[in-house]
Order: C-alpha cells, then structure tokens, then sequence
C-alpha cells in the first residue's frame, strides 16, 4: 500500500518534472564519463596485460655492441632471473619501390625453428621464416599496412653495406612494438619506420655476428628485485659495450601505452567530480526551493505525528529518485561511450585481444559516488526541513528587505525603466540567491571552456614545437659519430640550404640514490634551426659549459641549478664524471639534457665529433636530396618535420581529441540543465509577485521582461566567473595529464571563451522562452492565495 508521504512524493516529482529530468542529465553525464573511463581504462589494462602474459614480454632489456653467445649463461646464473633470450638486433636502411622518402628498418632475430623464448610474436597472416630460405622476413602489421605489403612482396635493403632483397613471409603484431617508434623518437612513425624479424643464422652471417649477440632480454623470478639484476647484468655486459639495461617500465612502447592509462586515469577522476560537483549544487538549489514552497506541507506533516525523521527521509527519497534515475542513464550512456571508446582503443593499439570488459564494480562506484554527491549536497536542505518547528513553518517566511537599492541611493532610478528597477531590486535584496545561481550557470560554462580545452593545446602544441623550436626539415642521424667534417658532406648535397650537427650521448644521470638514463644532445652554440624554448616561447640560450636539463628531469632527479651530477656514459670506454645543471628548461615533451657540442666533446675527451645534423632544404629538390641521402654510407635515419607533423596528429592529438566530442557533448547538456533549472526556480519564487503585477495592469511582455531580464542579469555576471573557473580547472587539468613523455600546454585560445559564452547565452535564451510560455498559462487566482 502506497503511503501519504510516498503519493506526496509522486506528486512533487510530477510538478518539478522539468527540473527532475535536467538535474537527473547532469548526473548522468557525471556516471556516463565515470563508467566510460573506468571500463575503457579496464579494457586497456586488462587486454595490455593479457598480451603482455601470452606472448612473454621481457621484464628487462639491454643494448650492447657484441658479446660471445657463451655469455648467455653467466646472464642466466644472475640471481632472479627466470628466462634469457638473447638476440641479434641491426638497423638497416630500406629501398622501397614508389616511395621516396628515406625510410629505415629493425632486423630482430627468430629462431628459424620454433617462436622466441621471449618477445613472441602473433601471426596475423603467412607464416614464420623457415630454415634454408634466404631473405625471408616477418613485419610488423602497421607498417605493412602503410605501405600495402603482404605475404609474398619483395623490398630491399641495405644490410651491413650491402644492398639485399627482403621477401615477406608474413605479417605479425609484438609486445615489444604496440608503438612503433624510431631510436630517440617521441612519436611514432608508422610509414618509415618498420620492424622485421629474420632468422638468427641469416642474421648472424649478415652482420659477421655468428655466435655472437648485441641484445638481450631476461624474464624475472617472482620476488626478484629489478634493480639488482639490472645492476648485476650491466656489470656482465660492461665490457662488451652494454649501454645500460632498462627495466619494462623504460620500455618506450610500454611507457607510451602506459602513459595513455595514466591519461585516462586522471580524466576518470578529474570529469566527473566537476559534473558531480554540479549536480550536487543544483540539487541544493532545487530543494532548498522545494522546502520553502513546501513550509505549510511540512508543519501540517509534523502537527499530524509524522516525526522529523520521516520529513526527512522523504525528502530524501526525492533526491533518491533523482540520483539514481540519473545512474540508470548514465551507466547505459557509459557503457555505449565506453564501448566506442575501446573500438577506437582496439584500431589504435592493435591489441590481438582487446575485449569491452564490463565490471559490475564500476557500475557500483558510480552509483555510490552519484548518490553519495547527491546526498552530501542537499544535506543542508534536509537538515533545515527536520529542524523547522511546526509553529513557524505554519507563518510565511518573512519578507524581503525593502530599503533602498545601490540603484536608488545613486540616482539612477529615473533612467530606467519600471521593469529594469525590479530586476534590479530583486537582485539586490536577494544577492545570495543572485550569487549562487550565477555560480550554477558559471560552472556549466566552465565545463565547456574544459571540453574545448585539448583542441587549443593540441594547436598550440603543434605550432610551438614545429615552428617555433624545431625549424629544420630534415634530421639526419650517423650510424655511429663520425668526425665534424662529415657536416660538410652534408652541406655540399644539392638543395641543402643550412645544416646544424649535434652529438648525442647515452648516459645515466645520478643525483644521489635518483637516476635517470637519458641522451645529452650536443648542439651548437647559437642554434637556429634546432631552438630550445621554454613554456612562455623564450629562446634559452646553449650555455657554454654544464648541464641544461628540461624542467621534467630536473623534477625526477630532485635538482635545481647549481647542483651537481654524476654522469656515467654509456658507450665507448663509460667513463663517470660530474657536470653542474646550469639551467632548467619548461618543455613540453620528453626529458632531455643538453650541453654545446663543444663542450660535449671535451666532456667525453674525444675529437670533433658528431652523431648527426639538422638540414634546411629547398623543397623543390626533395627528391633529389632524399636519393643523396639513401645512397650515403654512414646515414642511418632521416626524421621528416612534416611527417612528425602528421604523426603527431594522427597519434598524440587523436588521443587526447577523441576524449572532445564526449566532453562537448556532456557540457551542453549541463549547461541547458543549470539554465532550465535557474528559470524554473526563479519562475517558482516570482510567481506570486509576477501574478500580482498581471492583476494591477502588466502586460505579458512586460513580466516576461521582468523575468527573462533577471535571467539575463544573472547569465552576464556567470559568463566572466565561469571563465575564471574553467581557466583554473584547465590548469588542474593540464596539471592531471602531465606524464613524464608529454606535458599538456597550460592555454586557452580566446575563441573557447567566446564559444561557451554563446552556448550559454543561447541556452539562457531557449531555456527563458520555454518558461515564459508558462507565465502566459499562469493561474492568478491560485498564485494570489493567501500564504497562512
């Protein structure tokens, strides 16, 4: 049997339907974004998991220059350690037909019978390599797909300086490369640069490496410490030119899927705690409203026995509806957003399992954090509505403050009109209420100013990194460092119009128990076609002697300028030395360390020596430059500007845009909820006033300007305060995402702000019109009944 209190409830939900609905949006949009980033980054971690478990993803990996096989043992006696897989690993430079860009290529080694210990890989098509069948190859899917290769095509190489005929006998996915990306490159390129795996014996007699290796990958015991056995296996390979072993959370394919987990991590905290947040304020708002109007309902409650407990909790269970109607829709919406979202997750990362993995846990957090939201926002409201004793809930409140306005006191009273003086009234002798309804608009327009935020980054990004720093077209790296003069040979080549060489060191950098392996670039004094920039786009100069650290590296290694590090080189002879850090550099991208080439050099007590050089080209001669460049010995890569440009936006901005749409999406569904919702409860509190005027000769338009002016009052003051809000949550936000490979740009364009002031102003508008179509139907006998 329905109780009185429960039809009450039926009855308050059925008047307040309008405003039911909005706010039950809003918390909806919250659960949506929460469900969708909570199972999406489920999905991601599970599926990365999974891949990682079936095909033996190493623990830890090094790089050397040549080692005897026999070493293979000693690695496999470090304690900890569970497998070993040794390998040949070579770069090679590719020849491939109808393209004439410079692309370049990773030869690994396979067993010609059998998969890997470790590292496996899943055939998507063909077969593996076979014994006795020379110049057979396996390639990674995604490069395969760029350029159309499938089983049975032929390319060509140049493998130890000589030029030989590679012919694919199928395509496969690794562990190791989710994301494909050149030696010392923040992006992937997906187009010219490709990994092959080639029988170890072919491989071996290729690069005069029989019985021999120059890279290893170890499994770990449970239990095992990392860093001992990273320790104790550089010690092994020290003297075979081990440039120092990393542990998988170095990996950079691992670290960049890693960092997008992280990514979404943040987003699954920081969206929708703002939309909570909002949907907690409206509810306040609303229910306060609702008591108020409700003060004779709830003394004649109390005057009939019901006790204060049971006023409250059936306010409660208003809100209780509300909440959990906005759950319901959230989850569906979440569980479709997130279903999309781990498609788009699938093309990206190609995992050969990637499931929509559904956890009933999630759903729970979502309900929990929605209603516990709710709850904690109107339980202020609930608490006046127990504690308001019967005799005065049976008076009307009192009313307003009636003494003179700033408007009045100043003068200014006969320059406007009769329907501008209430407006103005109204919100200055009601300015809490003005205030924290301008607040409720504000924070829907901040969540639009968030929701355009990553177009503006991801612009200024671009623009920042491909043409203020990094001026060259063309980045040309050696083999291995080769005397200055070799910058020459580059100058000479026609087309060439400026080139820059740098000299890039491995090495472990040491503050006290902190490390850090990184590359030292070496540039020249004055660079200009490779600048360093800091976060406001001043140009830092190459200082003369020391260390210049990026901001980032700084903040791992826990030093500032002035302090001093240990540097332990990790090629060649690996001697230790100390460097003072003479500057920090704000970037956006990576942590890297820099000295002038100069100094890096006598810093490594070598020549004149360098690894490559920036190129400014004429791109009339592309082409003919491109050729020059495949046919010299020494280049081992040439990075593209204009395709780090492409790859940047179809890989790094993808990823963070993807996330646009959704929080376009949610914002204007807040933003017209938050409007409707001021209109309403302004409507419900001016009633009985507006009605009163309509009785002593007010026309329709003229109360609606009453109406729709406080509206518009109250959205101008929002629109300012919402941009303040949505800058700061922007900075919280860029804050969230930053991840030690990529650090989101703190900016706003002034196009975002303009946008979201007229999404608001328009919802103002709509929203104003649809409650004015209630003042036409407005019963003013009802309204004019006395309150007693």
């Amino acid at each position: 049997m329905v109780s009185s209190l429960d039809r009450k409830l039926l009855r308050d939900l059925s008047r307040t339907k309008g405003q039911v609905v909005a706010i039950a949006v809003v918390i909806a949009c919250g659960v949506a974004m929460l469900v969708m980033c909570l199972t999406t980054l489920k999905s991601l971690e599970n599926s990365q998991l999974t891949y990682y478990d079936r095909y033996r993803f190493a623990e830890v990996f090094a790089l050397l220059k040549r080692a005897p096989e026999s070493l293979k043992d000693r690695i496999q006696e470090v304690e900890g350690v569970a497998r070993v897989q040794t390998r040949v690993v070579e770069g090679v430079v590719l020849d491939i037909e109808g393209m004439s860009e410079p692309a370049v290529g990773r030869l690994i080694s396979i067993p010609e019978t059998g998969e890997p210990v470790l590292n496996s890989l899943h055939l998507r098509s063909g077969r593996w390599v076979e014994v006795g069948r020379p110049g057979e190859v396996i390639v990674n899917e995604v490069f395969a797909e760029n350029h159309g290769f499938k089983p049975g095509d032929k390319l060509r190489a140049v493998l130890n300086g000589s030029m030989e005929e590679l012919r694919i006998v199928g395509i496969a996915m690794s562990p190791e490369y989710i994301i494909q990306m050149p030696e010392a490159a923040l992006l992937p390129d997906d187009k010219r640069f490709g990994v092959f795996w080639m029988g170890r014996d072919q491989l071996e007699a290729a690069f005069n490496m029989e019985s021999a290796f120059n890279d290893v990958t170890l499994t770990l015991l449970p239990g095992a410490s990392e860093d001992e056995v990273i320790r104790r296996l550089d010690g092994l390979l020290e003297r075979y030119g081990g440039v120092g072993a990393i542990g998988r959370h170095n990996q950079i394919s691992n670290r960049f899927v890693s960092e997008e987990i992280q990514q979404l991590s943040a987003m699954a905290f920081i969206l929708p705690t703002i939309f909570l947040g909002v949907a907690a304020f409206l509810l306040n708002i609303v229910l306060k409203r609702l008591i108020a109007l409700e003060r004779e309902q709830i003394a004649v409650l109390k005057a009939f026995g019901y006790s204060h407990w049971d006023v409250g909790w059936h306010y409660l269970k208003f809100v209780s509806v509300i909440a959990l109607g906005g759950v319901a829709l959230g989850t569906l919406l979440g569980i479709w957003f997130g279903r999309g979202m781990t498609a788009m997750y699938t093309e990206f990362y190609r995992f050969p399992v990637f499931g929509f993995d559904l956890d009933l846990g999630v759903i729970v957090i979502g309900a929990v954090v929605s209603l516990g939201a709710a709850f904690l926002g109107v339980f202020g409201a609930i608490r006046g509505a127990i504690n308001l004793p019967p005799a005065e809930a049976m008076r009307p409140e009192p009313p307003a403050n009636y003494n003179a306005t700033l408007v009045d006191r100043l003068g200014l009273r006969k320059l406007l009109s009769q329907e501008a003086r209430i407006v103005l009234r109204e919100l200055g002798r009601k300015p809490g209420k003005a205030f924290f309804t301008s607040l409720g608009i504000a924070m829907s327009l901040a969540i639009l100013v968030v929701g355009n935020y990553s177009q503006d980054a991801i612009n200024y990004l671009q623009d920042f990194q491909f043409r203020l720093a990094e001026r060259q077209d063309l980045t040309v790296s050696f083999f291995e460092s080769v005397t200055g003069n070799a910058v020459n040979h580059l100058t000479s080549v026609d087309g060439v119009i400026a080139a820059e060489e740098f000299r890039s060191v491995p090495v472990r950098l040491r503050s006290g128990h902190l490390s850090k392996e990184v590359g030292i670039q070496g540039l020249v004094p004055k660079p200009e076609l490779f600048r360093l920039m800091d976060a406001d786009e001043n140009v830092i100069p190459v200082p003369d002697e020391g260390l210049l650290l990026s901001a980032k590296l700084g903040e791992l290694l826990q030093v500032s300028v002035g302090d001093v590090l240990t540097v332990e080189v990790l090629e060649d002879k690996r001697p230790i030395r100390q460097l003072t850090v003479t500057g920090l550099v704000n970037d956006f991208a990576g942590t890297a360390a820099y000295m002038e080439r100069r100094a890096l050099n006598a810093f490594m007590r070598e020549g004149s020596r360098i690894s490559g050089a920036y190129l400014k080209i004429d791109k009339k001669l592309t082409d003919e430059i491109y050729r020059e460049l495949k046919e010299t010995p020494m280049v081992a890569s040439v990075s593209i500007k204009d395709a780090a440009m492409k790859s940047f936006q179809e890989t790094f901005a993808e990823n963070l845009l993807r996330m646009k749409l959704f929080n376009i999406g949610f914002a204007c569904a807040i933003a017209v909820g938050v409007v409707y919702n001021s209109a309403r409860i302004s409507l419900s509190e001016r009633s009985r006033d507006l009605g009163t005027l309509r009785v002593i000769g007010f026309t329709r338009g003229e109360i609606s300007g009453i109406l729709l002016g406080e509206l518009g009052v109250v959205t101008a003051a929002a629109i300012p305060l919402g941009m303040g809000i949505g800058t700061g949550l922007v900075y919280l936000m860029s804050k969230g995402l930053e991840t030690e490979l990529y650090r989101i740009p703190f900016v706003v364009n002034p196009q975002t702000y303009a946008v979201a002031a007229l999404v608001i102003m328009a919802a103002s508008l709509i929203c104003g019109l649809i409650v004015r179509r209630k003042l036409d139907k407005l019963d003013l006998v009802e309204v004019l009944k006395a309150r007693i």
